[in-house]
């Protein structure tokens, strides 16, 4: 009834092989899971945070902290820290973009108000 399981770095989605996870099974899963909560920490605060009370605030990270478990757990054998990741360029090149065009709208606007006076 003790059967091993054998896991190999094939087994593994890239991050996860990147940790070792199939060496040592219990570090590599924490490392993993910080791997996943910092990932998802700024995929959220890149594509949805807004000013929320502290309290608020609080609620959000526990739920987060607590959704990234069964994350880890998909996250052994499918790309989910990659997918963060990706998700992470995507809305910081939103973020990025959606910055220098404010920025150039207000000076439109300064110089059509100086013009115009």
């Amino acid at each position: 009834m003790n059967e091993e399981v054998n896991v190999t770095r094939d087994d593994l989605s890239w991050f996860a092989g990147l940790l070792q996870v199939h060496e040592n099974p219990v570090f590599g899963f924490w490392a993993l899971y910080a791997a996943v909560v910092i990932t998802c920490i700024l995929v959220f605060n890149l594509g949805f945070a807004r000013k929320l009370p502290i309290l608020k605030n609080v609620i959000v990270y526990a739920a987060l902290l607590a959704g990234a478990l069964p994350l880890t757990i998909f996250a052994i054998g499918m790309p989910i820290v990659e997918s963060l990741l990706i998700a992470a360029a995507v809305l910081g090149t939103y973020k990025i973009r959606l910055r220098a065009t404010r920025k150039n709208k207000k000076l439109k606007d300064k110089t059509r108000e100086t013009v115009f006076l």
